[in-house]
């Protein structure tokens, strides 16, 4: 998934958001949202690089390394981008709709 489009997107959704109201939108306090998709991004790839460590080990013959764990941590993999591009998905459908009101 490309994060570069995410942040696009995020930014574009701000902008909006900010003409709408007719003044600069208030600073939060704690984690942005920006900051926490970022975060969620970059657990999801280590995850699957994780994963494709493992299974890489395994292949090469490493002891330490049983094939329960390995099919276990490429079905976590999958299953965190699956739900990432559902994110991503709900995302684009939003900034669609917002982009589609009439003001």
């Amino acid at each position: 998934m490309d994060s570069r489009a995410i942040d696009q997107v995020l930014s574009e959704l701000r902008a909006t958001a900010q003409s709408a109201a007719g003044k600069a939108a208030p600073a939060v306090e704690g984690a942005s949202f920006g900051d926490a998709l970022q975060t969620a991004l970059a657990e999801v790839s280590a995850a699957q690089k994780d994963a494709q460590q493992m299974a890489k080990s395994f292949s090469a013959g490493d002891p330490n390394v049983n094939l329960q764990e390995v099919m276990v941590n490429l079905q976590k993999a999958s299953l965190s981008f699956q739900q990432m591009s559902q994110v991503r998905n709900r995302l684009v459908s939003a900034y669609q709709d917002i982009m589609n009101m009439q003001v």
